[in-house]
């Protein structure tokens, strides 16, 4: 079979996994976060800069020069931080429901994602993968058995551009957003509502792809720097002190160091000694508990 034969049949057998699986469910309307107005900032900058100016003709140059400074670190500053939502609104945790946890794993499919799925398999685990687009379309047969073990698809942009994501303009961000989303959509058969900014970075130009797509934004709230740390006990340790309920755990695969399987592995021993469980958000019935986001 064709790769492309086998892209074309992925949404048909992966959306009958989905339907099967928690996945099938559509994201709970109180964890949502799709972005209501994407464009907010061309109005609060601009005003931002005219109350400067005020300030700079009121006071001259002595007032005027640091709440320059301060108004542009304002601007800039948010958009390294993950969990920062000055240009788009981001889920940093779930609501505590007990010890369960929500692992997310970055950067796949890879090599490491069929062992990553055995092992989530052994301890009855589950994890949304947050998937690059291109690496996707090449290894479609590895989404499908994604959904057909009953985990998550995430969009995780198309091509990954580490270096400069913060820095994209609206068209490329498009791009970047809605690729993914089709070819994501199509492999696993259905698309995707939850995004991960690559490294975090969220800039203007999000929101509105975000918007168009219906994504919710996912930053997390516990990590051990697994992509580039290479003990997997320093890792787990960075993580558990940060563990609480409803902690979205991030994680990754296909790190350079090649030890991502074992540093789950490590993780997910880890899990079940303290007595969590690693859900999706998707299964949860938060809606009587969480108020809707504004």
């Amino acid at each position: 079979m064709s790769a492309r034969e086998t892209l074309q049949d992925a949404p048909r057998h992966a959306g009958a996994a989905a339907d099967a699986a928690g996945d099938g469910r559509g994201a709970p309307a109180a964890l949502r976060r799709v972005p209501r107005f994407p464009h907010a900032w061309c109005l609060w900058v601009p005003l931002s800069q005219l109350a400067v100016l005020a300030v700079w003709l009121a006071w001259g140059w002595r007032a005027g020069l640091p709440a320059l400074l301060a108004s542009h670190a304002l601007c800039v500053v948010p958009v390294f931080l993950p969990r920062a939502r000055l240009y788009a609104p981001v889920l940093s945790r779930l609501p505590a429901r007990g010890r369960q946890v929500w692992l997310t794993i970055d950067d796949g499919p890879s090599d490491d994602t069929g062992p990553i799925l055995d092992l989530l398999d052994r301890h009855g685990a589950k994890a949304t993968f947050f998937l690059v687009g291109e690496r996707a379309a090449a290894r479609p047969a590895l989404v499908a058995e994604i959904v057909r073990r009953g985990h998550g698809v995430g969009n995780h942009s198309q091509t990954h551009p580490q270096a400069w994501f913060w820095a994209l303009g609206p068209r490329r961000m498009r791009a970047e957003v809605a690729q993914a989303q089709a070819v994501l959509g199509a492999l696993a058969g259905r698309p995707p509502h939850w995004f991960r900014s690559v490294v975090g970075m969220t800039n203007p130009f999000v929101a509105a792809p975000l918007r168009a797509a219906g994504l919710t934004r996912v930053a997390w709230s516990a990590r051990g720097f697994d992509a580039v740390r290479e003990d997997p006990g320093a890792m787990v340790a960075a993580i558990e002190r940060d563990l609480a309920p409803g902690a979205i755990v991030l994680l990754h695969e296909g790190a350079r160091h090649g030890r991502s399987v074992e540093m789950i592995a490590a993780l997910l021993a880890r899990l079940d000694a303290l007595g969590y469980t690693a859900v999706l958000p998707e299964t949860l019935d938060v809606e009587r508990t969480v108020p809707a986001a504004p």
